[in-house]
């Protein structure tokens, strides 16, 4: 197998979480949390609350999803801005994602946030703006990356205005348009690309 920066991503990310979840401690001194970044400069704290996770599913998930896009998007990127590079636009997916909801909460003694979901949304929307047919398979159903992509921004849109689930609908909502609007910066011939796979379906169950 291949060493590349989406496996050390996880691995990392896999250690770093295991390690957090028998250390309440580790959880407190990496979590996002709003106010002890406004009031005592706590900026690292934007970064490594993407390495940490509630729980063995919550890993699961992000770093699963992580694996199977994330190394079509680093070779992607790796042509154009290097492995270096697209190691920071996973950072930046971090970052990014969870800015509105520093803004939005960053009085909220209360208010905790972790987990890579922001940074892994933005190398699976990535994927979707390259491959809009490519089939994903959603809780064993198959569904074209553009179905999959419209359902999934409307219900974080949704699930971000209602609330209540304890899930940070916003960092998946803003992961997504980093993704997104990053790729069109470095390629922004993926454009035209994406409009004229849409004209043409490919979709098919295998």
């Amino acid at each position: 197998m291949e060493f590349t920066i989406t496996l050390a991503i996880i691995i990392i990310t896999c250690i770093v979480s295991f390690t957090a979840f028998n250390s309440e401690k580790i959880i407190n001194d990496l979590i996002f949390w709003p106010p002890m970044i406004k009031q005592k400069k706590q900026f690292y704290r934007f970064i490594t609350s993407g390495f940490i996770h509630a729980d063995i599913p919550h890993l699961a998930f992000n770093m699963i999803t992580l694996y199977f896009f994330g190394r079509a998007m680093e070779l992607f990127f790796a042509a154009k801005i290097g492995k270096i590079g697209f190691l920071l636009f996973y950072i930046g997916g971090i970052i990014v994602s969870e800015i509105p909801s520093y803004i939005r909460h960053h009085n909220n003694y209360n208010y905790r946030s972790l987990g890579a979901s922001g940074a892994v949304t933005a190398i699976l929307f990535s994927f979707i703006l390259l491959a809009p047919w490519q089939t994903l398979y959603v809780f064993f159903l198959p569904l074209p990356a553009i179905i999959f992509a419209l359902l999934y921004v409307g219900y974080t849109i949704y699930m971000d205005r209602r609330g209540g689930d304890n899930v940070n609908h916003s960092a998946h909502l803003w992961g997504a348009v980093w993704g997104v609007v990053f790729t069109i910066l470095m390629e922004p011939g993926v454009i035209p690309n994406f409009l004229d796979q849409l004209m043409h379906p490919g979709f098919s169950l295998r």
